[in-house]
């Protein structure tokens, strides 16, 4: 009897034929081993999420240089120095503060780092990000200026864990809205990242140009 179980590869092969040609999946293979993340890029997947810097950093080690590493998780700024020579885009940018640490690490390695400003748009407390109004503020003046070592390419954020469909579709639209409010003054950002594998297809029906997937891809934990 042959295995009916689709294999990683072609669960990353399912989700890209419901993408439009303008949206990243990133995979998140937080606590998976090197050997599914090798499975992953038989399906010539390259970007991977990881939300434990010492994980990170051992796969980082390990595996092909081509990834296009995402931290995607909370990041204290006492962690920034261990991500900084390699990482591809740093997700969840939740203060000045973290900004500032990172511009300062990315400067001693003579890089630029990506990085997208974290959103609060959920009713869920335990979230991390800025408050609309406050990033607003902060965006308009001219704080980002000083920090040549850091480019912000957008913003990222994370619906309410809830079955209800519309009131997911209303935070991912909050905050398409206030991305759409920021990018005359900010022409370079390209990036929306916002759906995960219970509403990562809400996420792109309001606009998200980047999805991050695990338990679709990798199954549980």
């Amino acid at each position: 009897m042959s295995d009916s179980n689709p294999s990683i590869a072609d669960r990353i092969a399912s989700i890209r034929e419901e993408l439009p040609p303008e949206v990243t999946l990133v995979a998140v293979s937080k606590t998976k081993p090197n050997t599914s993340i090798q499975d992953a890029m038989e399906a010539d997947q390259l970007d991977f999420g990881e939300n434990r810097v010492q994980e990170l950093q051992e796969k980082e080690a390990a595996l092909p240089k081509s990834i296009r590493w995402h931290q995607i998780g909370h990041l204290q700024t006492n962690k920034v120095k261990a991500i900084v020579p390699f990482v591809h885009l740093i997700h969840a940018v939740d203060s000045e503060r973290l900004l500032v640490e990172i511009d300062r690490r990315a400067k001693n390695h003579g890089r630029t780092v990506d990085a997208l400003l974290q959103v609060h748009i959920a009713q869920e407390d335990m979230k991390f990000g800025w408050q609309a109004p406050d990033l607003t503020r902060f965006i308009e003046g001219n704080a980002l200026a000083g920090l040549e070592h850091v480019r912000i390419r957008g913003l990222m954020g994370m619906a309410t864990f809830t079955p209800d469909h519309q009131q997911v579709a209303r935070e991912f639209k909050e905050l398409r809205l206030l991305y759409e409010s920021l990018l005359d003054s900010n022409p370079s950002w390209d990036t929306l990242s916002m759906g995960m594998s219970g509403d990562w297809r809400i996420a792109i029906d309001e606009g998200s140009t980047m999805i991050r997937v695990g338990s679709s891809i990798f199954g549980g934990r």
